[in-house]
């Protein structure tokens, strides 16, 4: 029988996350996140039906920590509609994804994981494709240059820098970054 108490099962979830950026897929076992949420032996079990179950929560969990909070999301509302302000924004979701460090991380090892678990790589592509509509659908609400080509690539470009920073962060400075993500929203997305 699955456990329901919600609080107990989210600070589990976040256990799963912390060990799997730490000791990856294969570190993900019911007694690591026991041990990572500080909670006695046999725990985990009694809240997740199985592996899988506790993969496909835990990459769930990530995106659901990953979201701007209500403050950011009315500050960009409230920003400017040109170049300048989409690089503003790109930096400040860089920054926020960046400060989830352990996150990104266990988001990357469950990504090599969907491709062997079908059922986490069902849920990875509809999560993935969810954030990806809904960037879309918010770009075009938000009278901010450039079209839903521009919005996809500044994914996929900003995902990779996200990477470097986070595995390798010595390969740019910070100086370099910023740069990066400036010279990203002027070359991808058109000038109005």
């Amino acid at each position: 029988m699955v456990r329901r108490n919600d609080r107990r099962r989210a600070i589990l979830v976040d256990a799963a996350i912390e060990v799997l950026a730490r000791e990856g897929a294969r570190g993900l076992t019911f007694r690591a996140v026991d041990a990572e949420a500080a909670v006695p032996a046999g725990t985990a079990s009694n809240y997740f039906s199985s592996r899988d179950d506790l993969f496909t929560q835990a990459g769930a969990r990530v995106y659901e920590r990953l979201q701007p909070d209500e403050a950011t999301i009315a500050r960009q509302q409230e920003a400017g509609r040109d170049r300048g302000t989409y690089v503003e924004l790109m930096r400040e979701l860089v920054g926020r994804i960046a400060s989830f460090r352990t996150g990104y991380l266990a988001l990357l090892e469950l990504r090599l994981e969907a491709t062997r678990r079908p059922e986490l790589r069902k849920v990875l592509t509809e999560r993935v494709r969810a954030d990806v509509d809904a960037n879309v659908a918010y770009h075009e609400t938000s009278g901010l240059p450039g079209d839903t080509t521009a919005v996809k690539l500044l994914m996929l470009t900003l995902n990779w820098l996200i990477v470097e920073q986070l595995t390798l962060p010595d390969v740019f400075t910070e100086a370099e970054r910023e740069q990066l993500v400036t010279a990203a929203v002027e070359r991808i997305v058109a000038a109005e």
